[in-house]
């Protein structure tokens, strides 16, 4: 935690600053490299009945950590994401509960 879900976006772009990004948001959010995951998630973009090109549209699914604290990731994953050729990036934040997640059958 946190995961990272990336849709609209080639594996190898991400692939290309995954490393760096994830340096910087370790330092952002204080938690182990380990604890991070970045799933790239294949996406076919409709409009009009016709297949488009699509656009970065970001997750994060991860535990509340303040405003601030958001706000760095976002901008983070932003500069990131530009670094490979996308203009426009949506970034959206899915807060969990402790209570909620559950690992290894126990909750947080």
């Amino acid at each position: 935690m946190p995961q990272i879900k990336v849709r609209g976006v080639e594996v190898s772009k991400i692939c290309s600053v995954s490393t760096n990004m994830i340096d910087e948001l370790e330092n952002i959010i204080g938690c182990p490299r380990s604890y991070f995951t970045i799933e790239c998630i294949p996406s076919t973009f409709i409009r009009d009945g016709e297949t488009c090109e699509g656009y970065p549209f970001i997750e994060v699914v991860w535990f509340d950590r303040g405003q601030e604290v958001q706000d760095k990731v976002a901008e983070t994953i932003n500069n990131f994401v530009h670094q490979c050729g996308y203009e426009s990036i949506d970034i959206f934040f899915t807060v969990l509960k402790e209570n909620s997640y559950y690992e290894n059958g126990q909750h947080f």
